[in-house]
């Protein structure tokens, strides 16, 4: 695509280009002058910088310059809510992001264009080349952290989700209120995206670390931060998005049918497999490992080459209606084995009352976690024959 055919898609698009930058003097009016060719509404955030970037910027009457009242340095992820805020209010539906360092190339911004093109209101990372001369090993360590815990999170995978070279659907992320303030944001604006059911995905772009590149990322601060925001979106994946999608997967039909046939009908794994997938997830979900059966779970199954989704969809029993009941069976299974005849009240269930008989709660739950993923088992591998074995007729028939 060329630079005259990019800059008019990206008017008719009606998207903007953001610089947030921060004592980048020396770069920021090389990255603006590479960027004009392609995007002519360019925004400039100056994060309180102390160097000459103030100079270099305030007369400019080609670019937006955004700057703080008190000249303060508030982290990269204030720039970047200040900016996409401005950006919403200017009317824009898309913004691109990339940094003030030099490290991006402005003409892999077609490549955002061609790709939001084929799937609008999406959001779009740039992923790096991670074994490329010159990334820093502390880079590369990062991104696998991140990308590791944004699936943990989200269960979507990517290749890259530490870039800062982006397209943001604004839309979609003209109403959200964001907690973080610093690098860290880049993290918690994908994950809320994607619990939104907004597309992610990577095109490829180039990447380069000069040696006299100013970075402000400080590593036991910054990942500090990074790690106790992980904790926060995992145990919010857990105990809220996880349950939410379950629910809205059961009442809908076409995607229970749908998943059926992509995760169990049409599968080259053996009907045993998914089967025994499909009882371990319910074991899991039943199992005294509150708050960490799913992710739990998920990790056993890889260890045993199980079907991880379908342990992921099917240890979604403890959702939120069905603890009660969980933990009814739970002390009721558990009373009989030890002799207890003072079963619970079904109607005054609650977590405290399994803590208040913790031996008969940890007995019957393992107990019932076994029977049930057994029944849940064997009553998957009944299912998953007759459907194999109705299909192959079906076929018959046809070929006759």
């Amino acid at each position: 695509m060329r630079q005259e055919e990019c800059q008019e898609q990206l008017k008719q698009l009606n998207c903007t280009v953001i610089i947030p930058t921060y004592n980048n003097a020396q770069t920021i009016t090389k990255v603006i002058a590479s960027v004009q060719p392609y995007c002519a509404d360019i925004m400039v955030v100056n994060d309180g910088s102390t160097d000459a970037t103030h100079d270099l910027l305030t007369n400019r009457t080609d670019i937006t310059l955004i700057e703080y009242a008190d000249g303060q340095n508030r982290g990269k992820g204030f720039a970047l809510k200040t900016a996409l805020r401005k950006a919403c209010e200017m009317g824009y539906r898309y913004a691109i992001t990339l940094d003030a360092d030099g490290q991006h190339f402005a003409d892999d911004i077609p490549g955002f264009v061609e790709a939001i093109e084929k799937s609008p209101d999406s959001l779009i990372i740039g992923a790096r080349n991670l074994q490329a001369d010159g990334m820093p090993n502390k880079n590369t360590f990062a991104n696998k952290f991140s990308n590791f815990w944004f699936k943990v999170e989200t269960w979507i995978t990517l290749d890259d989700t530490q870039s800062g070279f982006r397209l943001y659907p604004l839309e979609h992320i003209k109403d959200m209120k964001f907690i973080t303030p610093r690098y860290e944001f880049e993290i918690e604006i994908i994950v809320r995206c994607a619990w939104r059911g907004v597309k992610i995905s990577n095109i490829p772009i180039k990447v380069i670390y000069p040696e006299d590149r100013v970075s402000h990322f400080k590593p036991l601060r910054d990942f500090g931060r990074i790690s106790v925001l992980n904790t926060v979106l995992v145990t919010l994946a857990l105990l809220y998005y996880y349950p939410k999608c379950f629910l809205k997967f059961i009442f809908s039909p076409r995607k229970v049918a749908d998943f059926f046939r992509r995760n169990l009908t049409h599968t080259h794994e053996s009907t045993s497999t998914l089967a025994i997938s499909a009882g371990f997830g319910v074991f899991m979900g039943i199992v005294p490992a509150w708050g960490f059966q799913m992710i739990l779970g998920v990790t056993l199954a890889h260890f045993l080459k199980l079907n991880k989704i379908i342990v992921l969809a099917f240890s979604n029993i403890s959702i939120p209606p069905m603890i009660p009941i969980i933990v009814y069976g739970s002390l009721w299974t558990g009373g009989l084995v030890l002799g207890n005849s003072a079963l619970p009240d079904f109607g005054n269930i609650t977590v405290e009352a399994a803590f208040g008989s913790l031996a008969q709660y940890l007995i019957g739950s393992m107990l019932l976690a076994c029977v049930a993923g057994l029944a849940a088992g064997l009553l998957m591998y009944a299912i998953l024959s007759i459907c194999k074995l109705f299909r192959r007729k079906t076929k018959k028939v046809d070929a006759e």
